[in-house]
């Protein structure tokens, strides 16, 4: 145990947030650096190194937060270092785009604070980066197979990984110009700096992955084709396949989906724009979507100068606390204020928008909403409440419905979908196809980081066992689990 009294003599104390006025005037991440080092130690103390530690039950990746915190307690931050890796390979994206429901399982947060285990998360890993100990990790011998990834996500990027550093040859496919995915264009950068993504493509390289950009399965090349050329297929090319919103006036210019919008102000990071072609500058911006999408398009707006903006989520506005059919260890459903948040706007709740009015020009100009409310379990517009509100830019942030069956890929693999529209797999995470495996969103539909990450190191497992008939990778997690897929 880190310090026996430690969550009995230490408060709860995150990581500082840069001034709002300063924050938006740049696109680096939004805390103050350095400001958890100070005090991540005794944080780390505050973990009582439960008997049954039920963080690992919030956590799919398994990760061995007790040892780590101990570690990160003691300073020996090539240990923590050493058992964080043990469990996930990218922990700098985890530590800095999970929702933690690590800390929503933690023990101590039953009647106090959680551990702020993503903070600890998050500086065990730059401090490995810093001292120069996240070093490739090639295999010792090579395997003869060979394995395409398409996708290059969190999951194909962590299948990819260990797939490599199992000795088989691996060649990643994605059809952006660069290596990310969603990690790359779609999560602004004031969450997380691209800089941490470029570093472990760097290093996967380093260990012998290959990297095919600019290239979609399914329509610049045969998915068929490409199974021939590779004793093995990872399918984790997410869910894709936005949510839209079928109301008059959705064909007016100015309305957008999250991830038309978004890449865009990456591309400009990149140095690809100078300025986004779709941009919030002197707007009045609406989001429709109360998610993390959402809350990204909000923190981009404001960076790019919008006159205002304001959110619509068509549920009702949840509670502060824990609601009482969540109970302790579950995730709860709980009002955010993410950083976005905290620096302005308006968060409009139990709206559902009606219509979309435009000038002359065909530009969008007003969003037209009622109220709603839930009657016999349904949700049920209220007489009287309808409104306009002016709208200049659109956003639609509204989550997604399945993979990609568009392009070809669903097609030309002749793969089977289940009930839900995702890529249909077995507990070994293979498809009806021989020797085609699926991970992350494609086969689990929306979800989380953690999620996708544990997802492609499990089927890493299975395209190891169906090339070797044996594997010592490791499984944090079944297909069918989805307690946490929020």
């Amino acid at each position: 145990m880190a310090d026996p009294k430690g969550f009995l003599t230490t408060q709860r104390e995150g990581a500082r947030s840069r001034p709002v006025g300063e924050r938006v005037r740049d696109w680096n991440e939004v805390y103050v650096p350095g400001s958890l080092l100070p005090i991540i130690s005794k944080q780390a103390g505050r973990c009582m190194d439960c008997g049954i530690p039920f963080c690992h039950n919030g956590c799919p990746l398994g990760n061995l937060i007790p040892e780590w915190n101990d570690f990160a307690y003691r300073g020996d931050w090539q240990a923590a270092s050493e058992r964080l890796h043990a469990t996930n390979n990218f922990p700098e994206f985890t530590g800095r785009l999970c929702p933690a429901p690590c800390e929503s399982a933690c023990v101590l947060g039953i009647n106090q604070p959680a551990v702020t285990i993503k903070n600890v998360e998050v500086t065990i890993i730059d401090k490995a980066w810093e001292a120069g100990s996240v070093t490739p990790q090639p295999p010792e011998r090579l395997s003869g197979k060979t394995v395409a990834v398409i996708g290059s996500g969190p999951a194909g990027l962590a299948a990819a990984q260990q797939l490599t550093r199992a000795g088989h040859t691996v060649a990643v496919y994605e059809r952006a110009d660069r290596i990310g995915g969603l990690l790359r264009y779609g999560i602004p950068e004031f969450k997380m700096e691209k800089r941490h993504i470029n570093r472990r493509i760097e290093q996967m390289r380093a260990e012998g992955t290959k990297f095919r950009t600019g290239v979609e399965v399914g329509r610049d090349t045969d998915a068929a084709k490409l199974r021939k050329r590779y004793d093995a297929v990872v399918i984790a090319a997410g869910a894709t396949t936005a949510r839209d919103l079928p109301v008059p006036g959705r064909e007016l210019k100015g309305i957008h989906q999250a991830m038309e919008y978004l890449p865009l102000a990456n591309k400009v990071q990149e140095g690809d724009f100078i300025t986004a072609p779709i941009s919030a500058e002197g707007k009045h911006v609406v989001v429709i979507g109360g998610g993390d999408a959402g809350a990204d398009c909000v923190g981009t707006a404001h960076r790019q100068g919008a006159a205002s903006v304001t959110q619509l989520e068509i549920m009702p506005r949840p509670g502060e606390d824990r609601p009482a059919n969540q109970p302790w260890p579950t995730f709860p459903m709980t009002f955010k204020v993410t950083s976005a948040h905290e620096e302005g706007g308006e968060r409009v709740y139990s709206v559902s928008t009606t219509r979309f009015e435009g000038d002359e020009d065909g530009n969008v100009q007003w969003l037209h909403l009622v109220e709603v409310e839930f009657v016999a379990g349904k949700l049920t517009q209220k007489p009287g409440t309808e409104r306009r509100i002016p709208a200049q830019l659109v956003t639609l942030a509204m989550g997604f419905t399945g993979t990609d069956q568009e392009n070809g890929l669903v097609e030309q693999f002749g793969l089977a979908l289940d009930e839900r529209g995702n890529i249909a797999r077995d507990a070994e995470y293979a498809t009806n196809v021989d020797g085609v495996f699926v991970a992350g969103d494609a086969g689990r539909g929306q979800s989380l980081i953690v999620w996708a990450i544990a997802e492609g190191r499990a089927a890493a497992r299975g395209v190891d066992r169906y090339l070797t008939g044996q594997s010592t990778l490791p499984y944090p997690v079944r297909p069918t689990d989805r307690a946490l897929a929020v």
